[in-house]
């Protein structure tokens, strides 16, 4: 006997209708602050790491600006130094040293900023890059004895999930199988 099934566009209209066509950014908690939305840039991001690196630290946002939190992720180099990539397309817009790491940070155009760190840079501001080029290379440091970087977005000034650029970090629903007609 076959089970009808609902299409999958008829079912997503249906799912993003309900939403509101925002989906909320899960948080390594699993909860979404109603303020957070999924919001992607205008071209398809990539990972700043080749091979995909594994996430060593979570975003976990603070409840409020002013308090501690994890305002980025940090990803797995594999080893130090490794080729650190331009998630999308953008011009530098800063290199130098916060506190005392060495920071590059890509404007990437409608609000967006990707900022890496420990990352070294031979790139200055004002250059433009194209997605997957070079920004620098990785340094030790910042996970202890493991090797990574920290990966921060902003949109405008909030801090949101660089995950949410380059994986689908919606919940997956299940639809239940649609009885067939009588007859």
């Amino acid at each position: 006997m076959r089970i009808p099934t609902v299409p999958v566009s008829l079912a997503l209209t249906f799912i993003l209708a309900g939403a509101g066509g925002s989906l909320p950014i899960l948080t390594a908690g699993g909860s979404a602050p109603a303020d957070v939305r999924i919001s992607h840039a205008a071209a398809p991001w990539r990972w700043p790491l080749v091979p995909r690196p594994a996430l060593i630290r979570a975003f976990d946002p603070p409840a409020r600006p002013w308090l501690s939190g994890h305002r980025g992720v940090d990803l797995g180099t594999g080893v130090d130094p490794a080729a650190v990539l331009a998630p999308a397309a953008g011009t530098i817009s800063f290199v130098g040293t916060v506190v005392d790491r060495p920071v590059i940070t890509v404007d990437h155009g409608n609000g967006y900023r990707s900022s890496f760190e420990p990352v070294e840079s031979t790139l200055l501001a004002g250059m433009t890059v194209g997605a997957g080029e070079v920004l620098g290379r990785s340094l030790p440091g910042h996970c202890g004895a493991l090797a990574c970087i920290h990966w921060g977005v902003r949109r405008g000034e909030d801090y949101v999930n660089p995950l949410s650029f380059v994986v689908d970090l919606r919940p997956s629903v299940l639809l239940p199988p649609v009885d067939p007609a009588p007859g």
